[in-house]
């Protein structure tokens, strides 16, 4: 098959006006798996397949793009940077917008993989022209590739700025389309995943400008369109720098986050959640959120009712918050967070281990998994190692392999076991026959299966 679509290619370079051809090798691409195609790379001669895009024939642009589509995912990016460079700036340039996209797509291949991209960054020309004739697009996949590229080094991101790329991007997020102003914040957030994207945003004043707009979305009616995004956008840079830094300088973000808990909008509440549950994924940001008091405690409270009545969605966010908030390295339990963390689990319900419980035995596997996560995040905290030992029947609970039936629950019952297994603190609160039936389900691994002992029967046919 990979043989037939090589000799169609040649006979495409071959002709003037192989549109037949075109056709044909179009349909046998879609037959030849992938890792055939690539056994063949060195084979692969794209040149004749770039001209034809300049030919201003719509069918033979369509195939072409199609047809290449496939045979570039066949090819390494450290191969389409290396010997396809000139192509695509060609491509960038192109009065078809399918062209640019596949040019696009590609580049952002070469960028994503650490290999390829040197290749374009030590060419300051090639960076230069890709950067230029992206600036010319408004796709939206021209912008997230203008991210990427900025998001390499401080070089890049030097060369995206000179060009006024990232200026435009900066402008859409503070304009007035809320729609836009939506999708630039992914993109910014993206920026800020690095080190001199935070800086550049911090010096341009981006993040001031951000929480602006935040503390005057109480009177713009579309505010719902892109806060959940700005709310999002500070949950990631506070985890990332420092949580008391960022939410003492812009406190709005912390009101925000407490009032979308209440909300009546399940985006808003869901949103709020999971900012939460990042805001407190390390120590500095547990510290925060427990010196605002009364709040927390009451934002607790109802992030526990919202676990057990939201609908399923809603719910496994609330657990994989929960399991965030509760989680504390061993190296990292102090009294005082011991004590924190055992409170915060205490208001999250009247009977919390049972309500996780409960939770965990709803026919849903995502459900009864996120519950798992809330268990092994408090296993390895001697508070919680007691109460699970004092409730009764819970040991013959993590200990029971009945329970579990998919993989993925498989693998989250494993988790918990290993966590309690693990603790320094397990053999002596839970005692030493329950700490060796830990041990042996863990040495049997997830997936073990109790052989059926058969009888012999005498006489049996």
């Amino acid at each position: 098959m990979a043989a037939q679509a090589l000799a169609l290619l040649r006979e495409v370079a071959r002709l003037e006006a192989p549109l037949e051809e075109l056709r044909a090798l179009h349909s046998v691409l879609q037959a030849v798996p992938l890792n055939e195609l690539r056994e063949q790379v060195a084979e692969l001669r794209l040149g004749p397949l770039f001209s034809l895009l300049n030919e201003n024939h719509r069918e033979k642009t369509a195939l072409c793009v199609s047809i290449l589509e496939r045979l570039l995912q066949a090819m390494e990016p450290v191969h389409v940077a290396r010997n396809l460079r000139v192509d695509l700036q060609r491509g960038l340039i192109h009065p078809d917008d399918s062209v640019k996209i596949l040019t696009l797509s590609q580049i952002g291949r070469i960028v994503e993989n650490s290999d390829a991209v040197t290749e374009i960054l030590n060419n300051a020309e090639l960076l230069k022209q890709i950067v230029y004739c992206i600036g010319g697009e408004n796709l939206s996949v021209a912008k997230a590739l203008i991210v990427e590229i900025s998001s390499v080094s401080p070089e890049s991101l030097n060369y995206c700025t000179t060009s006024g790329l990232v200026t435009q991007l900066l402008r859409e997020l503070t304009g007035e389309d809320v729609l836009v102003r939506a999708t630039c914040i992914e993109m910014v957030t993206s920026l800020a995943y690095t080190h001199h994207g935070r800086q550049y945003l911090a010096q341009e004043g981006v993040i001031d400008q951000i929480s602006n707009i935040i503390v005057g979305a109480d009177s713009d009616p579309f505010s719902s369109f892109y806060l959940p995004g700005f709310v999002k956008f500070f949950g990631n840079l506070a985890v990332m720098d420092s949580p008391q830094q960022i939410c003492e300088r812009y406190p709005i973000f912390v009101e925000k986050v407490f009032e979308m808990t209440e909300s009546q909008d399940p985006t808003m509440t869901g949103v709020a959640v999971d900012t939460v549950g990042i805001l407190g994924s390390n120590v500095e940001g547990k510290q925060v959120l427990q010196k605002t008091g009364t709040r927390f405690e009451r934002l607790l409270v109802r992030i526990g009712h919202q676990s057990k009545n939201a609908p399923v969605e809603l719910k496994i966010r609330c657990l994989d918050a929960i399991s965030s908030l509760l989680y504390l390295p061993p190296e990292q339990q102090t009294d005082d967070l011991l004590r924190m963390t055992e409170s915060w689990f205490s208001a999250l319900s009247r009977d919390p281990l049972e309500l996780f419980r409960g939770i965990s035995s709803q026919p849903f596997p995502e459900l009864h998994c996120a519950a798992l996560k809330v268990f092994t995040a408090i296993a390895n905290q001697p508070w919680a190692q007691k109460l699970m030992f004092n409730s009764p029947g819970f040991v013959e609970y993590v200990v029971d392999r009945s329970v579990e039936h998919d993989k993925a629950s498989k693998d989250a019952k494993y988790e918990l076991v290993k966590a309690l297994a693990n603790s320094k603190t397990i053999a002596e609160i839970f005692g030493n026959p329950n700490y060796l039936r830990l041990r042996t389900y863990l040495s049997e691994g997830p997936y073990y299966v109790k052989p059926v002992s058969t009888t012999a029967v005498e006489g049996a046919e």
